[in-house]
């Protein structure tokens, strides 16, 4: 037999509570132990030089089982997944793009150079030198809006051009 089977529940439940706010007082006596400690311990990590602090964190996440690029993994994973997860996040980091002219309609030069010219800050050689040069990249670090508006215009006046 148990001994919960023993004592009747009423009693069980007081002694409970009463062991409860025991191990309540003494977790708060506790508390403000570990708070000195916390604090310590604060104060040797602010006396240590740079290269110590840095040397620490690297050890501090070695042993929580974190590396640079997250949490440690349990188990093998091909490193086809690991490329793909690397592109993926690269993907959707990517804010700046270049636009890029690969051809155009050599009727429409004229209209591209002027278009060319709306979008850069370029006078009128240096556009028409510069989509002479195909291909050639018109514009870096775009944002994708601006780039697609730009795109279209392009496009429309017979030109083939990438978003890199």
């Amino acid at each position: 037999m148990s001994l919960s089977s023993k004592i009747p529940s009423k009693v069980l439940a007081g002694r409970l509570t009463t062991i409860h706010r025991r191990l309540c007082t003494a977790t708060a006596t506790a508390s403000e132990t570990r708070t000195q400690k916390l604090e310590r311990i604060a104060d040797e990590l602010m006396n240590l030089t740079k290269l110590e602090r840095y040397d620490y964190s690297i050890l501090f996440r070695h042993k929580m089982g974190l590396n640079r690029f997250g949490p440690a993994v349990s188990g093998p994973i091909s490193a086809s997944a690991d490329t793909a997860d690397v592109k993926a996040a690269a993907e959707v980091e990517k804010t700046a793009f270049d636009i890029k002219l690969e051809k155009f309609d050599s009727a429409a030069k004229i209209k591209i150079i002027k278009e060319v010219r709306t979008f850069t800050d370029l006078g009128l050689k240096e556009a028409k030198d510069l989509v002479e040069k195909v291909p050639v990249v018109l514009k870096k670090g775009v944002t994708k809006e601006e780039a697609n508006s730009i795109i279209e215009k392009l496009k429309e006046l017979g030109a083939t051009v990438v978003l890199e």
